[in-house]
């Protein structure tokens, strides 16, 4: 009954609720329009990187239609060469070999403290392994 007496606050109320529904019914739309957004900058990116990888692919397939290139690559990929020329491999030495052999000198044993010896004697360490 008090809102009836009171009609402006009654009023007052509907609205902000009027208000702040129809803000909820607006921002989930607008957060999906932003995504949708987003989406379609990140897709016209990558259209444009394939679009650039594809001219190159096709500067390369009309590469491969000229004898040039199809001699060059013949040569380099297979080995291939014109009657009368000599044909010279040149190899690359082997990974993880060195050429020059590394002289390397044995550095001493760090000495122990009387502490290690004691603890050595006791544990029998001292005496070597046997064999």
């Amino acid at each position: 009954m008090t809102l009836l007496r009171r009609p402006g606050v009654a009023l007052v109320t509907l609205l902000f609720l009027l208000m702040g529904a129809a803000f909820l019914t607006q921002v989930v739309p607008y957060r999906q329009i932003i995504d949708s957004q987003r989406q379609v900058s990140s897709a016209q990116e990558q259209l444009a990187s394939l679009e650039a990888e594809n001219e190159l692919l096709q500067d390369d397939v009309a590469a491969l239609n000229t004898d040039e290139e199809i001699e060059k690559l013949a040569r380099e990929k297979l080995g291939y060469v014109q009657p009368g020329e000599t044909a010279y491999v040149v190899l690359d030495p082997p990974q993880g070999q060195e050429i020059t052999p590394a002289i390397t000198e044995a550095s001493p044993a760090p000495a122990k403290t009387w502490v290690d010896q004691i603890w050595e004697f006791v544990t029998g360490e001292d005496l070597g392994s046997p064999g």
